[in-house]
């Protein structure tokens, strides 16, 4: 089966009654419930050989399109394992800020994609008078299932991801750059999750949101849970030169250091979900803040260190989820050299559940 046959069984974790962690998700259970977030893919499928794609992450402060006009926006950045391709890092760490929409790919194409972007970008009327740009692109290895030396990804695909992005429900599995990736013996994918908390600084409700390209070794773990494929299925290599990105969002008004202390607190969402952090795979998350020129009005003074605290336990239950919705909600996917990456069953999944006394278990959808 090819991206697009679609499994019958494909569902959410939450849709299997899988709820991680202990605070409540947003509105969409999405990157998108942080006002301003936007996401558009590019799924590309070419004959036997193409399984790729771009994912985009854009917020119109980014692009000039917002009321407040173009800004850059505060980030930090995370990088377990820099075995990898993230063009734009060092001015990240060196700033703090990102200045572009951030782009997800295949590892080869990331040059591609970035000088895309950058000329994508030269043509808006925000970007007219710039000497210079960072462009911020990512990537993982789907070359299991994509011949990445063909490097099919041009101007068109990432022009129909930027033009594509939208607030709302936020497709996931086998789309955009998720379409070739594989996770923790599966055939994985994009997913993604929110949370909400209370801050002590009497703000109302946050949000924390996180979006994944999954793409790395390991095994699938939900709830404490080990589901290793079923007995007798065809061994499967698993990824080489994975790699795992991650994005986080927030519309709390943080600082590149808090936020990059934020994105390390993804990986530990990555081993719950069962990652084994191969040195081959490239483990990268950047969070950023949409609250820029907020912070002055922000009731009750700065974050406070409890505030933080709650901050890292929505990144890491949010990229948690996010890893489990990535391989929940893909499909069989057959593609380069005949490769056949398969989905995890469903039913698999709630009888392994069962016999654990886990959430999950037992028959039917909740």
């Amino acid at each position: 089966m090819t991206p697009g046959g679609a499994d019958v069984d494909r569902a959410r974790a939450r849709d299997l009654g899988i709820a991680p962690g202990t605070l409540p998700p947003g509105l969409l259970n999405a990157i998108t419930d942080v006002p301003g977030v936007r996401i558009g893919h590019a799924t590309l499928i070419e004959g036997a050989s193409i399984r790729t794609g771009v994912t985009a992450i854009v917020h119109d402060a980014l692009i000039g399109t917002g009321p407040d006009g173009r800004h850059p926006l505060p980030a930090g950045l995370a990088v377990f394992n820099g075995f990898g391709k993230m063009v734009g890092t060092t001015q990240i760490t060196e700033l703090g800020t990102v200045e572009t929409p951030v782009l997800l790919t295949a590892t080869l194409s990331v040059f591609r994609v970035a000088d895309a972007l950058l000329s994508y970008l030269h043509k808006l009327t925000a970007f007219a008078g710039d000497g210079t740009l960072n462009p911020v692109v990512a990537e993982t290895n789907d070359g299991y299932l994509s011949d990445i030396w063909a490097r099919p990804v041009d101007q068109g695909q990432v022009r129909a991801a930027l033009d594509g992005a939208v607030a709302g429900p936020v497709a996931e599995g086998c789309v955009g750059a998720g379409t070739g990736t594989r996770a923790l013996g599966y055939k994985a994918g994009i997913g993604t999750s929110s949370r909400l908390l209370e801050l002590s600084a009497g703000t109302g409700r946050a949000v924390v949101g996180a979006l994944v390209q999954a793409n790395f070794g390991g095994v699938l773990t939900i709830g404490g849970v080990p589901i290793p494929p079923p007995a007798g299925w065809p061994a499967d290599p698993g990824p080489t030169g994975g790699s795992c990105v991650i994005i986080l969002a927030t519309d709390v008004p943080l600082g590149s250091l808090e936020l990059g202390r934020v994105a390390n607190r993804a990986f530990a969402g990555m081993a719950r979900a069962g990652s084994d952090f191969s040195g081959r795979s490239g483990d990268y998350a950047l969070a950023i803040s949409t609250a820029a020129g907020r912070a002055a009005e922000w009731p009750g003074g700065p974050v406070t260190p409890k505030d933080l605290d709650l901050l890292f336990t929505a990144a890491i239950e949010a990229t948690e989820e996010a890893i489990l919705n990535s391989v929940l909600t893909a499909v069989t996917t057959t593609g380069h050299d005949g490769h056949v990456s398969r989905a995890v069953p469903v039913g698999h999944v709630r009888a392994l559940l069962a016999q654990a006394g886990r959430p999950g278990g037992g028959n039917g959808f909740m």
